[in-house]
């Protein structure tokens, strides 16, 4: 299930104000709860946050595709995985106007049923796509470290391709079961049109949770564990010492760690107590409909910060990114700002660049 802020849009259809709630598919009873705060207002405020995300997202992103583009290099291990993951990021971020103005309308979905598929599985293959990434480059960093330093250069490379090109093909098969169920309908409640997925109404159970239970795997209970024992294992490689550089890469690699761990906990959190709920493990009460209501929507929300801080913690703080984006608008316009004059670029080029690439494993 991809996070998304129309998946649970169709609470909003409700008259007013007010949320509709079943205890159970088989029980006829209805509970009507009214809301204690004002849903307009969340969904304004989500509208700011996603457009925040949306303008410092789109400009990281693109600016490291650009320069990872540029510098046409594969000297430092994870190059094809950032790559990728900026990718990722950047095609993640330029669906959310599309998400934006549907919230300003308060749910109302107008671009129609096929906008509604395109939008959420190029939303759902990315979103997908980078966690992958993030998992693979915990376990290259340290099977590069550990076991393969050694390895061939290009037999290190062929394979990151062919790991790439099965990220993005297993990406796509886990968007697809919600993307083939989503429909452009109008809603029950009233006169708006929503982009939801809609399940066979004898199995919608079993498709709900099982959906929402995947997104949790693959999304989160998979790769953090993955993410969070190949990097305390890398962190182990470098061994303590008074050496700067050294200390620097140990806090980096625990900040990949709890990074990964702020954003995506907090959603899944609550995506977990809105599947127990669904299946009455939880009773039923006012107050946990709009906690999980507010929950779901701000913690997707904050779950694409994550868009923001890979491109930082990922490129602007290495080195050989920093290189890079300083060869690419320094070095070569030094001709016409005048650094020709102070600096040699291509001197500056070769030793700086075999410096920068001595660095350690980041």
């Amino acid at each position: 299930m991809s996070v998304n802020v129309n998946d649970f849009n169709d609470i909003l259809d409700a008259l007013g104000e007010l949320n509709f709630s079943t205890l159970d598919d088989n029980v006829s009873h209805v509970e009507v709860c009214h809301s204690t705060f004002s849903q307009r207002a969340l969904l304004y405020a989500l509208s700011v946050l996603y457009i925040f995300l949306f303008i410092i997202g789109l400009a990281a992103n693109a600016l490291v595709v650009w320069v990872n583009v540029r510098a046409e290099r594969t000297r430092y291990e994870t190059h094809l995985y950032i790559l990728n993951l900026a990718i990722a990021d950047l095609c993640v971020v330029a669906t959310l106007p599309v998400s934006i103005s549907s919230l300003l309308q308060l749910g109302h979905w107008p671009f129609g049923g096929a906008m509604c598929k395109i939008t959420h599985l190029i939303f759902s293959v990315n979103l997908f796509s980078s966690i992958f990434f993030l998992t693979c480059m915990s376990v290259d960093r340290y099977l590069s470290v550990k076991l393969f330093g050694d390895t061939p250069s290009q037999r290190k490379r062929r394979t990151r391709q062919i790991i790439c090109v099965g990220v993005w093909l297993l990406a796509l098969i886990a968007a697809l079961p919600e993307i083939y169920f989503l429909q452009a309908e109008k809603s029950d409640h009233s006169d708006a049109i929503v982009c939801k997925a809609v399940y066979p109404v004898e199995s919608m159970k079993e498709w709900t949770v099982g959906i929402q239970m995947s997104f949790f795997m693959l999304g989160f209970a998979i790769p953090f564990p993955v993410i969070a024992v190949f990097y305390v294992l890398l962190a182990n490689t470098i061994h303590p010492s008074v050496d700067q550089e050294r200390r620097i890469s140990r806090h980096l690699i625990f900040t990949y760690i709890v990074v990964f761990l702020v954003c995506w906990l907090p959603y899944h959190g609550a995506l977990l107590l809105d599947t127990l709920a669904f299946l009455n493990v939880l009773p039923f009460n006012c107050t946990l409909e709009n906690a999980l209501y507010a929950a779901l929507h701000l913690t997707q929300c904050f779950s694409l910060f994550h868009c923001c801080a890979n491109p930082i913690i990922y490129n602007f703080i290495n080195k050989n990114y920093r290189y890079d984006l300083m060869k690419a608008f320094i070095f070569k316009y030094s001709t016409k700002t005048g650094l020709a004059r102070l600096i040699d670029a291509s001197h500056v080029s070769e030793t700086e660049y075999s410096a920068v690439e001595n660095q350690g494993p980041l």
